[in-house]
């Protein structure tokens, strides 16, 4: 199943890479990814930021690269995103800079990280408040306009921030967003995720399962629908949920995050799980 990010057809599932770089005791990344690309996953997600300390920066996307490079098969048609706008500097001093010039050094950075000649999909990945919005969504206009990205993605970003972006951009020119959503948290995203589908801009939900604190685990405890769900049709509350999350919407993109094979294989297989009508309306009562 194929779902549409700018100019590119993508797996309606993609791998959030982040884990690989953060998560402790990961002994082969490289077998993740791989695990994600044999279950037909075509979009992986990184940023420059993620990586075990502040002096390597760009870890996440190299080890991407590592990893495509090694495939013992066809990643022509495989789609990398990332982001840049977060600062990280000696001391683990972090802020925001959504400049012309700290992005398109970032973007350089990345390209080089990634060993290609564009990037398929640039996030800013948070909105730096020092400058008006606009200011960084001209700067990333630019960047396309150079040829350094193929396609212009935002992140953490508003309502209000979207619409900034389309009507900077221009009809179609805005790829995806990229916000936070799940059972656990959709107080904003919900219009969010509306107003993309609207527009035609492609919804990338990162921590589709509740993010890094334990929240997929406890999913059967908290959503006695979701829990439903998985019991009745004998798969995993996670694959539930991630297409209920499908369900939203065919501009709906989740990206789970994952550290071993086994987790974005099971991921990657909700991509054909066909969920009932009315189990899918109980988890919407619920959740929504």
């Amino acid at each position: 199943m194929e779902r549409h990010i700018g100019q590119f057809a993508v797996s309606s599932i993609g791998l959030g890479a982040m884990p690989l770089s953060f998560t402790e005791g990961v002994e082969d990344p490289q077998a993740t990814i791989h695990a994600a690309l044999d279950a037909g996953i075509t979009l992986i997600d990184t940023a420059d930021i993620y990586a075990p300390s502040w002096d390597q920066m760009g870890h996440n996307e190299r080890l991407i690269a590592d990893a495509l490079r090694t495939y013992n098969g066809d990643t022509s048609h495989v789609v990398v995103a990332t982001k840049g706008g977060i600062t990280r500097s000696e001391g683990e001093r972090w802020g925001r800079n959504g400049t012309l010039e700290y992005l398109r050094g970032r973007a350089l950075a990345a390209r080089e990280a990634l060993g290609v000649d564009q990037l398929d999909i640039f996030y800013l990945h948070r909105p730096d408040r020092s400058i008006v919005y606009s200011e960084s969504i001209v700067a990333l206009r630019t960047l396309k306009w150079e040829g350094l990205i193929k396609e212009i993605g935002i992140s953490n970003a508003s309502v209000e921030e979207i619409q900034i972006a389309i009507d900077v951009l221009g009809k179609g020119e805005l790829a995806a967003v990229q916000n936070e959503f799940s059972p656990w948290f959709h107080h904003t995203s919900r219009s969010e995720l509306e107003l993309c589908a609207k527009e035609g801009v492609a919804f990338v939900p990162f921590s589709p399962l509740g993010g890094t604190g334990g929240g997929a685990k406890r999913l059967e405890q908290r959503f006695s629908s979701i829990q439903r769900a998985s019991v009745e049709l004998g798969i995993s509350a996670q694959r539930v949920t991630l297409a209920w999350e499908m369900s939203l919407g065919s501009h709906v993109i989740p990206i789970p995050g994952a550290s071993r094979p086994a987790s974005i294989t099971d991921s990657a297989q909700a991509m054909t799980d066909e969920i009932p009508f009315d189990l899918l309306q109980a988890i919407n009562q619920e959740v929504l």
